[in-house]
This record gives structure tokens, C-alpha cells and sequence, in this order.
């Protein structure tokens, strides 16, 4: 019995040094960013949802429609700020179309990136939110996308 808490003790304290190790690795990423003017592709991992990919099955999430009164100004992306702000986001990049913010999960310090592009040729708000490290992230991104996107339609 004793090993047995020995083994399981020790066993603990590999993933938990592992997990910590992966979310200070995570730090010294960034987003991928605009790539001809898109927001990247998805990887293979489960851990990423974008609007851009169509046909990217697992990874695919609608974007958002932009009303036709909403397109000359600027306004979309400074409620998407303020909302992703009031979310426990850090914004990292913004600019007249594109934003790019961070989240950071409470227990081993994972960084995950959150990137909104506007398309004002399709009046479209396009998103991406993926982990920069590790295979799962238990549905958080698309969680945070659905989170988002109800935010932004109230």
C-alpha cells in the first residue's frame, strides 16, 4: 500500500511538471497572424476552431454576419475589443480589421490565441481561437467562440 502512494505520488508529480512545462512553453509562442490576409488553418490537433476553412471539418465554426449599417465604421471591432476585454482577454495586436488577443487558463498558465479578422467585402466577422500547445483543450476554444459571438449579438 505504501509503495502503491509512492508510485502514484511520483507519477502526480511527472504530469504535473509536464503540464507546467507546456504553459511556460506556451508563453514563448505568438498567434500565427494575417496570412494573405486570412486568419490561419486550423493544425491536425482538436484544440482549434476558425471560420475562415469551410471544408476544415472538426475545426469549421460560422463567422459572424455584420449588419450593412455597421460596415463604415469602425465600431464591430471596438465592441469585439471591449468584449473580449470583459472575457479575460489580453489584447496583443490590433488594427483597423484584425485584433489579436490571449487567454491564459488559471491552472497551469496555458495561452491560448484568439484572433477576429473583418471581412467588409463579405460583411463578415471572421475568428479563430486555438491552444498554442498541447492535443485537447476540452472544447474551451470553440467555448469561448459561441461565448463570444453571443456577446456580440446582444
Amino acid at each position: 500500500m505504501k509503495t502503491a502512494l509512492i508510485i502514484l505520488f511520483f507519477l502526480l508529480s511527472i504530469f504535473s511538471i509536464y503540464f507546467i512545462i507546456l504553459g511556460i512553453h506556451s508563453k514563448s509562442k505568438t498567434a500565427p497572424g494575417l496570412i494573405n490576409g486570412h486568419l490561419s488553418k486550423c493544425p491536425d490537433t482538436p484544440n482549434c476552431v476558425c471560420s475562415e476553412i469551410k471544408d476544415h471539418v472538426g475545426h469549421y465554426i460560422a463567422p459572424i454576419t455584420l449588419a450593412q449599417n455597421t460596415l463604415p465604421t469602425l465600431e464591430p471591432l471596438l465592441r469585439l475589443k471591449d468584449i473580449v476585454k470583459n472575457m479575460g482577454g489580453n489584447i496583443q495586436v490590433e488594427n483597423k480589421d484584425y485584433l489579436a488577443a490571449t487567454f491564459t487558463s488559471t491552472i497551469f498558465r496555458f495561452v491560448d490565441d484568439l484572433e477576429i479578422r473583418i471581412d467588409r467585402n463579405k460583411s463578415l466577422i471572421h475568428l479563430r481561437s486555438a491552444s498554442r500547445v498541447g492535443r485537447s483543450d476540452l472544447g474551451i476554444n470553440k467555448k469561448r467562440i459561441e461565448l463570444l459571438k453571443q456577446h456580440y449579438k446582444k
